[in-house]
């Protein structure tokens, strides 16, 4: 498995637990990423020994002779490369290559790998609508660990008042996950906070945009977190704004955590979500409709634990760890053999 992906993020995050579960399943795994001593760590904690390399812009010569090397020595019958970089840089030999794809990312990285995989079924009829073979692309979901029962966060340390709505939401601060909108519509909600947890080129536009909307003392931004359980276990609900979302790993953990969740109608979220069931589906850039869902939840108890107890029965099913992997174990094994 070759990752050569960013220091953090939703693909990096299930690199580091497929890779783990695989191993502790017991199939043989050579872990190979670009250098990043806390992801490294993560892998050493699960009995892996990760090779890290550099993986490096146009003048990097010495990366790719480095993973044919690594690859030739421990003879796999299956390389699967994450991330556009880390396709670039993996070599044919006597393996099947596969590309792992989260995103709809220009394909022509991956010329010449005999199959690709996608984890969300319309990535999957996305990539065969550009020319791929049907039988040569795959649907392999991702999953996340059981978030029930973590110890929340105490409130006081997120600054959030014990009669206030506890809203969050966790992703890249990038415009694309609509952190603004939830912003604009926390404008609409009294005796709410949102809660945000993660970084990235946009907090100090939000961090204006908080003040402006009058809202400044009812955002709190976080940073990059790695308790998203005891988050999550401190949340009223949970809230994914996003413009663009292929797949939406938060929304699979706040499944998890049995938290009610409301989403804008990106790709990933509107795939995973049936709306008034799992979860609350509102118009992409829509503060008013965002704000009038998360008002629902707050006043409808019986809504609020419908959609947690349903949210939390759908991961279970379909992306709780031992039936995602039994079908990652189950492809590899079947493309080991061609």
């Amino acid at each position: 498995m070759v990752m050569a992906g960013a220091a953090v993020g939703g693909a990096e995050t299930f690199y580091v637990r497929i890779v783990s579960a695989l191993a502790a399943a017991g199939e043989e795994v050579l872990a190979v990423i670009r250098r990043h001593p806390a992801r490294a760590q993560a892998l050493r904690a699960a009995g892996l020994a990760p090779v890290e390399l550099a993986f490096g812009g146009p003048f990097d010569c010495l990366t790719r002779p480095r993973l044919a090397r690594f690859l030739q020595g421990f003879s796999p019958q299956v390389v699967m490369s994450w991330m556009n970089r880390a396709a670039r840089f993996t070599p044919t030999g006597p393996w099947v290559r596969v590309g792992r794809l989260g995103g709809y990312y220009d394909l022509a990285y991956w010329r010449g790998f005999d199959h690709l995989v996608a984890n969300t079924r319309g990535l999957v009829s996305w990539i065969t609508g550009q020319g791929w073979p049907a039988e040569k692309v795959h649907y392999l979901p991702n999953f996340v660990p059981d978030f029930a029962g973590a110890e929340p966060v105490p409130r006081g340390e997120l600054g959030v008042p014990a009669e206030a709505l506890l809203v969050l939401a966790m992703g890249r601060l990038h415009r694309a996950k609509g952190f603004d909108t939830l912003i604009a519509a926390l404008a609409l909600l009294p005796r709410t906070v949102a809660v945000i947890a993660g970084e990235g080129p946009e907090r100090s536009a939000l961090e204006r945009l908080a003040r402006l909307s009058g809202v400044a003392d009812r955002v709190r931004f976080l940073g990059w977190r790695n308790d998203q359980a005891s988050l999550l276990a401190a949340a009223d609900l949970f809230v994914c704004p996003s413009r663009q979302e292929p797949l939406g790993n938060v929304v699979l953990e706040a499944w998890s955590a049995r938290r009610p969740v409301i989403a804008c109608r990106a790709a990933g979220p509107e795939e995973l979500i049936a709306h008034e069931v799992t979860g609350l589906l509102v118009p992409i850039d829509d503060p008013p409709a965002l704000a009038e869902a998360i008002r629902r939840v707050r006043e409808d108890r019986t809504l609020a634990h419908a959609l947690a107890q349903a949210g939390r029965a759908a991961w279970a099913s379909g992306f709780a760890p031992a039936p995602v992997l039994a079908r990652w174990q189950s492809l590899l094994g079947e493309l080991s053999q061609r």
